[in-house]
């Protein structure tokens, strides 16, 4: 059965889910249709606000804004967020613990901008600041359900979000929920856990791996912080040869240092291989192909496997292309383009 491939979904669902919310408004920093909010500004244009290319001063605005009872969506790339505003981020919205909502387009490689326009350190830095709740959508269902996840949260809040043509892996009634995984394959081998576009790859991994009699339990993870549902500390316990964990963004501080921290004071016996960026920048490319360069693809889940099984399983790309769920790592259309 083939996927579901939804169009921008955040757009005329964000214009829905605020028509009986006027305290809801928007901020941006001169990437509007870029970050898929100019048929929002056109519909509530009295709550739309653009600060230009200043998104130091935009940050600094929005906390103004919350502290005055409404409440900001900061829409923009990721890597402006965080990278050009920590100070403000820091000092005017997390530690007075404000409702401001920041989200974040373009996460990890998923531009071809290169190094100036690649969140990928973005969760790491956000794990280690106070108050800051960090979420990252996985698909379709998880776009349309995390502003109720955000709204619901009495504090700043990060999304890492999807845009473009995004694929409907999880049913439209099982929406995101705060600190609570997805179990998404059961198995007692090995665990996988994996984040936003990193969870296809890893479906690509696990089904390949079942056919060769390999039980993999994998976790699609869609908060990084807090990080506390007891599902993952089950997984972790119940694997019998490893864990691997699978996310757009260095392999330093964020899911993979995540779990090592609960491997490690849980005094599990247990290895783990993190996939992700390892240490490195990535040049400027389309994500299928960054993807594929920086060992990050279905194809890098299953090498980790037969590491930690000690056993080559004849597994090809060609066989994990072949999997109906949205873009493969060699086809996906670049966000960016759209």
């Amino acid at each position: 059965m083939s996927v579901e491939m939804v169009v921008r979904p955040h757009v005329q669902n964000f214009i829905d889910w605020s028509k009986d919310r006027p305290e809801v408004v928007v901020v941006t920093a001169d990437l509007t249709n870029s970050s898929e909010v100019g048929r929002w500004r056109d519909m509530y244009p009295d709550r739309y606000f653009s600060a230009g290319m200043a998104e130091q001063n935009m940050l600094g605005f929005a906390a103004g804004l919350a502290r005055e009872g409404y409440t900001p969506f900061v829409h923009t790339f990721a890597v402006f967020l965080y990278r050009r505003a920590y100070d403000q981020l820091a000092m005017s919205i997390a530690y007075p613990n404000l409702r401001v909502r920041l989200i974040g387009f373009l996460p990890g490689i998923m531009t071809p901008g290169g190094v100036t326009h690649q969140a990928i350190e973005d969760v790491a830095i956000l794990r280690a600041t106070p108050n800051v709740t960090i979420l990252e959508t996985g698909d379709a269902t998880e776009v349309e359900s995390v502003l109720d996840v955000a709204q619901d949260v009495d504090g700043p809040v990060y999304v890492r979000m999807l845009r473009g043509v995004v694929p409907r892996l999880f049913p439209r009634d099982e929406p995101m929920q705060l600190d609570r995984v997805r179990v998404l394959a059961e198995g007692g081998d090995l665990a996988l856990l994996t984040a936003g576009i990193e969870t296809q790859e890893g479906i690509r991994a696990t089904r390949a791996l079942a056919r060769r009699g390999v039980g993999v339990r994998h976790l699609h993870v869609s908060t990084h912080k807090p990080f506390n549902d007891p599902e993952i500390m089950a997984t972790l316990t119940g694997c019998r040869r490893g864990v691997i964990t699978a996310e757009n963004h260095t392999v330093i501080g964020g899911l993979g240092s995540a779990v090592a921290e609960r491997i490690a004071e849980a005094g599990l016996a247990r290895r783990l291989v993190r996939i992700g960026l390892r240490d490195t920048y990535a040049h400027g490319a389309s994500t299928s192909y960054l993807l594929a360069e920086y060992r990050m693809d279905a194809l890098a889940i299953v090498q980790a496997a037969e590491d930690l099984l000690g056993e080559r399983l004849g597994i090809e790309a060609e066989e994990l292309a072949a999997e109906d769920i949205g873009p493969t790592a060699r086809a996906a259309r670049n966000a960016d383009s759209l």
